[in-house]
């Protein structure tokens, strides 16, 4: 087996040309060190300044803004009820079901709730025409239901058509 050679100690036989090679080296790291430690630096000043602003200052003056400029008046809200609906929906396999729901319409205030019942017969109408077509799997679950009142709703504005309905409710929903 051969020996090893042994490196040469610092400050032994180096020849002059190879002492400057670390020295580049060192101010290249420091160069990386500093591109590197400035931005970082710079983040957490940034942020450490922006968090005490924004949790410092802007939460004092919101505070003072919601206790001066919010009234506490309640919004005019009118809820018109509408009688039991049963209808007949297809079951599954031909088997008869059949579905009864109480809703209640949110209106804007008493004066549409007054002339919304006049065109409650067509409401009406439009209820029972979309309800007969529904089917047991349509009303499974949360979703099922949110589609329901999301397309009674629907109905509901184009059949009161200069009026607008906020939202419909629904008081109760028998499925048998």
């Amino acid at each position: 087996m051969a020996k090893k050679e042994k490196a040469p100690e610092a400050g032994g036989d180096k020849p002059e040309g190879e002492n400057d090679a670390p020295a580049p080296k060192k101010k290249l790291l420091s160069k990386k060190m500093l591109m590197i430690a400035a931005p970082a630096l710079l983040l957490v000043l940034g942020g450490g300044g922006a968090g005490a602003y924004f949790f410092l200052f802007k939460h004092d003056a919101a505070k003072e803004a919601k206790a001066e400029d919010v009234p506490l008046t309640p919004p005019t809200v009118a809820f018109s009820d509408l009688d039991k609906l049963t209808v007949n929906i297809q079951g599954a396999d031909a088997t008869p079901a059949y579905l009864q729901l109480s809703v209640s319409l949110e209106l804007e205030n008493e004066e549409q709730k007054k002339a919304m019942e006049a065109l409650m017969p067509r409401v009406k109408d439009q209820f029972q025409a979309y309800l007969r077509e529904l089917r047991l799997e349509d009303l499974k679950g949360s979703s099922g239901v949110m589609r329901l009142k999301e397309e009674l709703l629907r109905r509901v504005n184009v059949a009161a058509a200069p009026y607008h309905v906020r939202d419909v409710l629904l008081k109760e929903m028998l499925v048998q």
